[in-house]
């Protein structure tokens, strides 16, 4: 039976594409793509990564005929993984921007690291890439499409962008109310920079909140584990007389890039201190145990 109702509709194709969020297809992501296919303004057979089983899987779906897979978006092929090369990385965090996954941690000006459970091969960290330190060698052999890939990794890579794409609207939201607090100058009423105050915890608090779920502290523990793999072979290079190559010889545009990136993480750095000094004001006269604990917990979150 062909499933008639939009919402619905839009909701079904989603689950049946492979969630890389690659672009390929002409959308931004996987959702904006399965919006269009319900109402008839992309055709079903514009995914690369689902290759001819995804569009196989599409118009079974819809009801309609097999097509071939659109050669403009693409060609199917083995799923690749990035790799960076750290003595070439010089640290820009332009890859990290690109990720729509977050597979890819690091910091300005020190090399990154790739999460390759949480990869998906959508190549969107290589372009921006100034210095052409990421391969992407294919890892599943002749395997191609829906072969090369799974449901379960499909749902991950969907939670993980969905994850991405709530902190980026909350950072965003904060940016937004400290600029409008910006332009209300020095007697602007108290509400505005409260409002920026409180979605800046709000985007802080969100990864905290989270982290009693046993998923969320697995997936710290990834990250963490990629970050000390990367740090002792840091320290291995060095300890050679080898490491980065091109730290000292970065081009203005990219510089810029890291100092903006560098910028920001103190601003929020200097946000959440201001945060932390006046909490600790108000609560100076609670000396129970209960009042020390309130005024502990991370500073941080991950990137």
């Amino acid at each position: 039976m062909t499933v008639t109702d939009n919402k619905t509709l839009a909701d079904r194709i989603e689950d049946l594409l492979p969630q890389t969020q690659c672009t390929k297809c002409g959308y931004p992501a996987c959702r904006p793509y399965a919006e269009a296919v319900a109402s008839g303004e992309a055709l079903y057979n514009q995914c690369p990564p689902g290759g001819a089983e995804g569009v196989a899987r599409l118009a079974a779906l819809l009801g309609k005929p097999v097509l071939a897979l659109n050669s403009a978006n693409g060609a199917e092929r083995p799923r690749p993984l990035a790799v960076i090369d750290e003595q070439v990385c010089i640290g820009c965090t332009l890859c990290m921007q690109a990720c729509p996954v977050d597979a890819i941690v690091g910091a300005p000006k020190q090399m990154h690291t790739v999460i390759a459970d949480r990869c998906t091969g959508c190549d969107l960290c290589v372009p921006p890439c100034p210095v052409d330190c990421i391969a992407l060698p294919p890892v599943t052999g002749a395997a191609t499409g829906w072969d090369a890939w799974s449901q379960s990794q499909a749902d991950a890579a969907r939670e993980q962008h969905n994850r991405r794409e709530g902190r980026l609207a909350r950072e965003r939201e904060a940016a937004e109310a400290r600029a409008a607090a910006r332009r209300a100058g020095s007697g602007a009423p108290a509400a505005a920079a409260q409002t920026a105050q409180t979605i800046e915890a709000g985007a802080t608090a969100a990864p905290a909140a989270a982290a009693v779920e046993d998923a969320d502290a697995k997936k710290r523990a990834i990250i963490q584990a990629a970050l000390e793999r990367a740090r002792k072979k840091k320290e291995e290079l060095a300890a050679k007389g080898q490491g980065p190559l091109n730290t000292e010889q970065v081009s203005a545009d990219v510089q810029a890039q890291i100092d903006a990136a560098e910028a920001r993480r103190r601003r929020l750095a200097l946000a959440a201190g201001n945060a932390g000094a006046g909490q600790s004001d108000d609560s100076s006269a609670n000396t129970t145990p209960a009042g020390a604990a309130a005024k502990t917990g991370p500073s941080s979150k991950p990137h």
